[in-house]
C-alpha cells in the first residue's frame, strides 16, 4: 500500500498527464493543536477532486469551494494561514486556537512531479526546493537529518520526499500476522522473514512480502536505515538472534525482540558472544511492548506498535511498563532518541 503522501504524488502525476490543472498543498507550519502535522500534503484538481489531507476536513472544504467557484487561478505558489482568530479556529475545526499555514502550489511541467515520484518509488531520499516567487523547482539528494523548512522571508520551501517506513518481522506466526496487518495501516512497508515452510505456507496478507531466507541474510540485503524497524517474534534463538545480531549493527531506529525479561537478559549475553558492543546491545528493546494489559495477539500487537511509534516520534518512556507472567514490571531501557525531523513523503 502506498503512503498517503505517495498517493498524493501519484494523483498529481496522473492528473497532469491527463491534462488537468491541479494544485499541491503542503502544511508548512502549525501553532497550537492542529489535525495534521507539518509536511502533510494534499492535491486538488480543477474540478474539486481531492487526494490527501491537511486538516480534519474543514480547510479542505474551503479550498475545494474556492476551486469550484473560481477554478485554479493561481500562477505561482501562495502561502495561506488558517485559524488566526478564535472564529476562524472554530470555523475550520482547529482545536484550542490552533493555527495552520499552507503553501498552495499550482502544478505544471516545471514542478517536476514526475521526476520526484520516480525518485520516491526508487527509494531515493530527495530534497525538493520550491521557489515561492516563481514556482521553479530544484531536486537534489536529501539527508535523513534534514527537515521541512520555509525561509523567514518566504522565498523558498524545502521539503523531503523518499523512502517510506520499513518493517522487518522475523517469524510468520499469528502475532506476526496481526502486527503486520496493523503496521500496513500505519504505512509501513512490511517484510516477513521465516525460513520455516510450515509457518509461512498459510500467509495471505495483501501488501506484505514473505521471504524464506535466513534472517541475518535478509537484514543485510535490506540495507536497513533510520526509517527501518526490526521485530523478532519466533522465540527461537537460532532465528531471532541471527537477525538481531545484524540489525543492531545498522541504523534501524527500532530493534526489538519478544520474550520475558529473563529470556531477553540471556539473549543479550548471547549477543555479546557475537562481538557486538555494549552500545549496540543497548539498542535492543526487550521485552517489547508497552504494558496495557494485553491478552490477545491483537492487543499484544497494539502494545508493540505503541512502543515502536513512541520511539519513532522521540517520545521518552523512562518507566515503560512491560509484561512478564501477567505482572506489570518497570523497564528502564531508555527510549531511542531518534525522532523523524525530516518530513519525508
Amino acid at each position: 500500500m502506498d503512503s498517503i503522501d505517495l498517493e498524493v504524488l501519484h494523483a498529481c502525476d496522473q492528473w497532469l498527464r491527463a491534462g488537468y490543472r491541479c494544485e499541491y498543498v503542503t502544511v508548512v507550519r502549525t501553532w497550537g493543536s492542529s489535525p495534521r502535522p507539518e509536511g502533510a500534503t494534499m492535491a486538488i484538481r480543477s474540478d474539486g477532486l481531492v487526494v490527501g489531507s491537511v486538516s480534519g476536513g474543514c480547510i479542505e472544504d474551503d479550498l475545494i469551494a474556492a476551486v469550484r467557484e473560481h477554478g485554479i487561478v493561481r500562477t505561482s505558489p501562495e502561502v495561506l494561514t488558517y485559524g488566526i482568530s478564535a472564529d476562524e479556529a472554530h470555523r475550520f475545526g482547529l482545536p484550542c486556537g490552533g493555527t495552520i499555514q499552507l503553501v498552495v502550489e499550482p502544478l505544471g511541467a516545471h514542478s517536476r512531479i514526475d521526476q520526484l515520484l520516480a525518485l520516491a518509488q526508487r527509494r531515493v531520499l530527495t530534497r525538493r526546493t520550491l521557489d515561492l516567487a516563481t514556482g521553479a523547482v530544484e531536486l537534489d539528494e536529501g539527508a535523513a537529518d534534514q527537515q521541512l523548512h520555509m525561509d523567514k522571508d518566504k522565498q523558498r520551501l524545502v521539503t523531503l520526499h523518499g523512502p517510506r517506513l520499513r518493517m522487518l518481522i522475523i517469524g510468520a506466526g499469528q502475532l506476526s500476522q496481526f502486527l503486520a496487518q496493523i503496521a500496513v495501516g500505519l504505512e509501513y512497508q512490511v517484510t516477513i522473514c521465516d525460513p520455516r515452510e510450515e509457518y509461512r505456507g498459510s500467509w495471505s496478507l495483501p501488501g506484505v512480502e514473505v521471504v524464506h531466507e535466513m534472517p541475518d541474510d535478509v537484514v543485510l540485503a535490506m540495507k536497513l536505515d533510520n526509517r527501518s524497524a526490526v521485530i523478532a517474534l519466533t522465540h527461537d534463538p537460532k532465528l531471532d538472534d541471527m537477525g538481531l545480531m545484524e540489525a543492531l549493527k545498522t541504523g534501524a531506529f527500532y530493534v526489538g525482540a519478544i520474550g520475558s525479561r529473563v529470556n531477553n537478559a540471556r539473549r543479550r549475553e548471547r549477543l555479546r558472544e557475537f562481538d557486538l558492543t555494549d552500545e549496540q546491545i543497548a539498542k535492543l528493546h526487550g521485552p517489547i511492548g508497552i504494558y496495557i494489559g494485553s491478552k490477545t495477539p491483537y492487543e499484544i500487537a497494539v502494545s508493540i506498535l505503541a512502543e515502536l511509534t513512541a520511539v519513532k516520534n522521540g517520545v521518552p518512556l523512562p518507566q515503560q511498563m512491560t509484561v512478564e507472567g501477567g505482572k506489570a514490571l518497570a523497564n528502564n531501557v531508555p527510549a531511542n532518541p531518534l525522532a523523524f525531523e525530516a518530513k519525508a513523503a
